[in-house]
């Protein structure tokens, strides 16, 4: 390694001619490859000249010229080392006059090893081993003190000035650096030595990449919205992060780039969490409430993939949770490295763009719809900050209004009294939503199955009218739905659904239940664990998934078809001699995402304990062949919603009576994949019975005739079925909690 030294002190004359004093070509030399401190603030005043030498169009701080590094070290490691002056007594003089004495390779490696600890030397060495990787930062002391701390411009980590201080003290030992590790980074150099161009076009891909990626984490969106002008807009955020870690030296930059790339890449986990739940639900993540949701979604993804393939997509999920903080905190750090040793670039750049960011936000400036002026994280931070604080707010002011009930206080006597002695069933078809009704793909089907339903019934003596109600939750979270209808109050999330099913607030079934004329039952194949929510329903029994008596096989999510659990209800509780009436409560699942394998009727009389499914679930569509593509899976719903209202309506041709009053509806639409990215939350409700004054009853509702609604029938709330249906029905509000 050629040895440079240099005396703080000047040589007269005299000694630099008589003890060989550097030539002038290599004074300039030697001057030019000393790094420029430039005007920070905190920088100590250069002792010598850092001008370029002369022809030089080189501006203080930026990259030197390969060859004009080597060509420098050449003459150098040439000319001999100058004598310092008599009395000097720093280490590098020393080291400079004992190795031009002694003459020996010992004496000129010991000297080396000398100059390895000072300024002057490390930079030169990081010039030497490393002619494409730019200079140290140009922070005050940075090349001095900062040896120890990792370049992430560098291939492996460290910087080329550690990398030369190991070859300089070879043979040495280093009691921190792990055996072996000096053999790989000799070989590394020599590499990116013999190979400078492909080193360079490396270190600039790695770079592209690391900025490209911090750009394109600004401007992710946190919809399912991916045009390409997304990403070609101007985020403020990249503006103002290039200018606060340009500013700052080495340390406090490095410490601030870990940080700001970690909570990036934690923005950008969020992002696609809300992307995800915008598909699923249509809406985004509540980081405050939604976190209990995860465990059902593992169990969704272990009755459609099984346990391997849930294991592997839970592993794939913490996987990406650990990687894209930390490779967007390296892309942070290498680009703010690359920032600061480009000081005079970067603030000519960022002074430009913004201007320009300011000009299109003047003007207003759009592109497909899109400003090209981007605040994106910014503005999104804002609205999580909403949200967080008016859930905490939601959440006391809907305990609130669960303690108000219209007819909390109704004595039992004056509860509708205009439905005594009715067999009562309150159905809800899974998914089934407006989309099925109205959707091209879907629509002809499903419309088909209806209207041959409605004449079938009316051949049976049973007539419908059917209207629109707005689900509190669409793509999941079917008991959200099912608690809106149920209770009259609009729940909408996990928070409000804990505290309305811990309240008294009157529902449907408890209506019934509580005038003592009806018993209750709920029959709920989906459920698979402890349901304490029963008794909040009024139920005076349920019967789960595994008191049903099937043995039949899953249908993906479903644990049973719907016409083996309506051919239960009726043995084991609807046939049953009773005192009183039944009102029920019932959920069907046949129709729930993926929408493969489907059920397919069968007769009635052979269904048994639902063995007969099995060949009908092995020669059905897999899962995995459908989840993923849209029209399959609008095929595949389709299809399960006309499995559903066939089983439904067939079942109330063959076992319905004269009392018998059924009120269906779906609890949600089904995923954006199916529904599209702007469908509406509606879903469509009916009322079927025999009796002509039931119907008449809700005359004035303006509901359309037979079982599929017309498109511009009415549109309610799903909240305010209750309090309506509670009120034609001859119920007289008694309201409590006020």
């Amino acid at each position: 390694m050629p040895l440079n030294t240099r005396s703080p002190q000047k040589t007269d004359k005299a000694g630099a001619a008589t003890d060989g004093a550097l030539p002038k070509e290599a004074e300039r030399s030697e001057t030019a490859a000393e790094p420029s401190h430039g005007s920070d603030a905190g920088s100590e005043p250069a002792t010598e000249s850092a001008a370029p030498a002369p022809g030089s169009s080189a501006e203080p701080g930026s990259e030197p010229d390969a060859a004009s590094v080597t060509e420098t070290e050449d003459e150098a490691t040439a000319a001999p080392a100058p004598e310092p002056e008599s009395g000097g007594d720093s280490a590098t003089g020393r080291a400079a006059k004992a190795g031009t004495e002694a003459g020996t390779e010992a004496d000129i490696a010991q000297a080396e090893a000398a100059c390895a600890d000072t300024p002057a030397a490390t930079e030169s060495n990081a010039a030497t081993a490393d002619p494409d990787t730019p200079l140290a930062d140009t922070e005050p002391g940075a090349a001095a003190v900062d040896a120890d701390a990792p370049a992430s411009d560098s291939v492996d980590g460290r910087t080329a000035a550690e990398g030369d201080s190991d070859a300089a003290a070879d043979g040495g030992t280093d009691a921190g650096r792990p055996p072996g590790a000096r053999p790989r980074l000799r070989r590394l150099r020599d590499w990116r030595a013999d190979h400078p161009v492909a080193a360079r076009v490396i270190g600039v891909t790695v770079t592209a990449l690391a900025g490209a990626l911090v750009v394109a984490s600004l401007l992710l969106p946190n919809k399912p919205d991916f045009r390409p002008t997304v990403f070609l807009r101007i985020p403020v955020e990249a503006l103002i992060g290039a200018v606060v870690l340009t500013a700052l030296p080495r340390r406090p930059r490095l410490i601030l780039a870990w940080l700001g790339g970690i909570v990036l890449g934690a923005l950008t986990l969020l992002s696609l969490l809300d992307i995800g739940f915008y598909q699923y639900l249509g809406r985004g993540f509540d980081v405050i409430l939604d976190w209990s949701l995860f465990a059902d979604a593992y169990a969704y993804l272990e009755d459609t993939l099984g346990g391997t393939g849930a294991l592997g997509a839970l592993a794939a999920v913490i996987v990406l949770a650990l990687f894209i903080p930390a490779v967007s905190a390296l892309s942070v750090v290498r680009v703010s490295n690359v920032m600061a040793r480009h000081r005079a670039a970067t603030t000519r750049t960022v002074l430009v763009l913004s201007m320009v960011w300011m000009t299109f936000t003047a003007l207003g400036l759009q592109v497909s719809g899109m400003q090209l002026a981007s605040d994106h994280i910014v503005t999104l931070l804002q609205a999580r900050a909403k949200n967080v604080r008016t859930t905490l707010h939601d959440e006391r002011e809907f305990t609130r209004t669960a303690q108000a009930d219209k007819f909390g206080n109704t004595p039992a006597s004056q509860l509708v009294p205009d439905l005594r002695g009715k067999d009562m069933i309150f159905t809800f078809i899974e998914s089934y939503g407006r989309s099925a009704v109205e959707d091209p793909i879907m629509a002809p089907g499903v419309d088909k199955t209806l209207d041959a339903s409605t004449k079938a019934l009316d051949r049976a003596g049973f007539h419908a009218k059917s209207g629109w109600l707005t689900s509190a939750t669409y793509g999941g979270s079917s008991w959200l739905g099912h608690s809106t209808f149920m209770s009259g109050l609009w729940v909408d999330n996990q928070q409000r659904y804990r505290t309305v099913t811990a309240s008294d607030h009157l529902t449907l079934t408890e209506a019934f239940k509580k005038t003592g004329a009806w018993d209750t039952v709920g029959i709920m194949p989906g459920v698979q664990k402890g349901w304490p929510e029963a008794k909040w329903y009024g139920l005076d029994k349920v019967r789960n998934a595994f008191q049903l008596g099937y043995r039949g096989p899953k249908f993906s999510w479903s644990t049973m078809p719907d016409q083996f659990t309506l051919e239960q209800f009726q043995k084991l509780e609807h046939s049953k001699k009773r005192d009183k009436p039944l009102a029920s409560f019932v959920i069907l699942t046949s129709s729930h995402q993926p929408w493969a394998p489907i059920p397919k009727m069968v007769d009635w009389d052979q269904l048994g304990d639902g063995s007969i499914f099995d060949a009908i679930e092995k020669a059905g569509t897999k899962p995995a062949d459908v989840i993923a593509n849209s029209t399959r899976s609008k095929e595949g719903y389709g299809e399960s919603v006309q499995y559903s209202v066939t089983a439904l309506t067939q079942w109330l041709e063959r076992y319905g009576n004269d009392n018998t009053v059924l009120v269906f509806l779906g609890d949600h639409q089904p995923i954006s994949r199916v529904s599209g990215n702007n469908a509406s939350r509606d879903v469509p409700c009916s009322i079927v019975a025999k009796d002509p004054k039931v119907l008449d009853k809700i005359a004035d509702w303006g509901w359309t005739d037979g079982l599929r609604p017309a498109h511009d029938a009415p549109v309610w709330k799903m909240s305010s079925f209750r309090d309506r249906f509670l009120t034609a029905y001859g119920s007289t509000p008694h309201p409590s909690g006020h």
